[in-house]
């Protein structure tokens, strides 16, 4: 079976890349300039665009045609989207963090748990004493206490 293609690979030419984005190749070349594409270069220096690539020239095209924005509000779109997805990942470590530390904090509680049940002595009813009373009388130990005369 055939690998999937890498859409981050360098496949399109210039003039490919723009026919594909529905925009004239200079636009690309203007594009570059400000940062907004940056496509491979081959050995001979040649731009080669991916279908990532060639995906954000299409959403700088909706941008730009369909919304009206001007090329600074596009950067500035793809800079809060870039701070979005990192956020995403931000979240996305805490939670796990998060469940991790709730799965810890949960079985300490069970092993805490455990070992109360282990040194509880079940209670009689009223009327009934845990230790009969002679042999609590005779088990009971007095120390003296000698405290200083005032």
């Amino acid at each position: 079976m055939a690998e999937p293609a890498d859409p981050t690979r360098g496949v399109y030419m210039i003039s490919v890349a723009a026919e594909l984005a529905g925009m004239h190749p200079q636009t690309l070349r203007i594009y570059e300039s400000r940062g907004l594409i940056t496509p491979r270069r081959s050995p001979k220096n040649t731009r080669l665009y991916s279908e990532e690539d060639v995906e954000r020239l299409r959403r700088i095209q909706e941008l730009t045609t369909e919304l009206g924005m001007n090329l600074a509000g596009v950067e500035r779109v793809f800079a809060l989207e870039q701070e979005v997805e990192r956020m995403r990942r931000r979240l996305r470590n805490l939670e796990r963090q998060a469940s991790r530390a709730q799965a810890e904090l949960q079985g300490e509680i069970d092993r805490v748990r455990r070992s109360f049940k282990a040194e509880l002595v079940p209670y009689e009813s009223p009327g009934q004493a845990l230790v009969p009373r002679r042999s609590a009388r005779e088990s009971v130990v007095r120390v003296r206490i000698a405290r200083p005369p005032r």
